[in-house]
């Protein structure tokens, strides 16, 4: 099993920033790819950003320019540094790790952090 600890997360006014921070732990030989989705009030939830394990990103459209995902291989822990937000950013941010065991893939959540961008 993989652990995944988000922290973060908070009440920011539109133009400011935040950074989130996701702790693996457990068993993570094998994750082949972290990022963060979100999911707003009444909205499906949708891939915000993605990193693998050569640290090639990936960003929603939405949030290019403005989000940047990294990661430190030796704590375990992805970040996202978030800026310029706007108030449809506001969501509750979720981590998510990509790990493939046997040619099997095996998706692993957090529990989420509130972002609140006022405007």
């Amino acid at each position: 099993q993989v652990q995944l600890v988000e922290s973060g997360g908070g009440l920011v006014q539109a133009g400011g920033s935040l950074r989130l921070s996701c702790a693996s732990s457990g068993s993570i030989a094998g994750i082949a790819s972290m990022g963060w989705y979100r999911q707003a009030p009444g909205k499906e939830r949708e891939l915000v950003a993605l990193i693998n394990r050569a640290g090639t990103t990936n960003y929603s459209d939405s949030v290019k320019g403005r989000f940047t995902i990294s990661r430190d291989n030796a704590k375990n822990t992805i970040y996202m540094q978030m800026n310029s937000l706007k108030p449809e950013d506001t969501a509750v941010y979720v981590c998510y790790a990509l790990k493939w065991v046997l040619a099997t893939k095996h998706n692993y959540w957090g529990q989420g952090t509130q972002v609140t961008v006022s405007s």
